[in-house]
């Protein structure tokens, strides 16, 4: 079944469509909130932000792109109004240490390897969190929700190439503090000439020049090319820990909004 497709059965009011849509999207809208806000309560109110608004504007929707695309535009806006109101609250997250990456072992039964991927999910969870927004929400589209370049850009509002130059800073810094966990050495974590090129442009985006030299860059490096990946395969690890999977009660209460909605 098509998105236009079952769009137009959820406008024609069939119920089955509408729990497609939740059953497709739910789970990724409620993580994203969850690593952008920080806590709970205001990842089930974006979750719930965030369906009622798409289901009430579905005729606004353009099938020039994604829905996901779309729904993330969506709850991406509730987590910055979150984050407006909650200005001035001391910020409540663990930070990473190295000390505590480096107790992380390696196991290899399968009750001691999920502990191990689990223990290793909640530190990059951790130093994802301590990423300053505009890195995290790269991180976030890009390498834990899958996101093209297009699509991540388009989700936050700016050009690709821009996002793609936070998500080159965003890699790096977390690469930094996951050093141990990636089992590599600090010294190994991105090559000098890469370093040189994102050090001109610390305090800025970098421009559509640049980053197609980074690119080649990255094409042409293996070092690089392989770091990125071994990043993204870690960072992927986000996705299975707990805290990612919709509460049932705000499963009902999601439903409950959007049939008060319909009627």
């Amino acid at each position: 079944m098509s998105e236009a497709g079952l769009l137009e059965r959820i406008k024609s009011g069939e119920g089955q469509a509408l729990e497609e849509l939740l059953r497709l999207h739910e789970a990724r809208i409620y993580r994203f909130g969850l690593r952008m806000c920080g806590n709970e309560a205001d990842a089930r109110d974006v979750l719930q932000e965030t369906l009622l608004a798409a289901f009430k504007n579905l005729g606004s929707f353009r099938a020039d792109s994604q829905l996901s695309t779309w729904l993330f535009q969506i709850a991406r806006s509730f987590c910055l109004k979150h984050r407006r109101r909650r200005e001035g609250e001391p910020v409540a997250h663990e930070t990473l240490g190295a000390p505590e990456v480096q107790q992380v072992a390696s196991d290899e039964s399968g009750s001691d390897s999920r502990a191990h991927a689990q223990q290793i999910g909640e530190l990059i969870s951790a130093a994802i969190a301590g990423l300053g927004p505009d890195f995290r929400e790269a991180i976030l589209l890009r390498d834990v929700e899958g996101l093209s370049a297009e699509d991540a850009a388009r989700v936050v509002g700016i050009e690709p190439g821009a996002l793609k130059s936070r998500l080159y800073r965003a890699r790096l810094l977390l690469k930094q503090r996951l050093s141990a966990v990636l089992d590599e050495q600090p010294a190994a974590l991105a090559c000098p000439e890469l370093i040189q090129e994102l050090s001109a442009y610390a305090g800025s985006d970098i421009d559509q020049a640049a980053c197609e030299r980074i690119e080649q860059h990255l094409l042409s490096c293996e070092n690089c090319r392989q770091s990125c990946e071994a990043l993204k395969r870690t960072v992927s690890l986000c996705r299975a820990i707990p805290g990612g999977e919709v509460p049932v009660a705000v499963k009902a209460a999601v439903r409950r909004a959007l049939r008060t909605g319909a009627s």
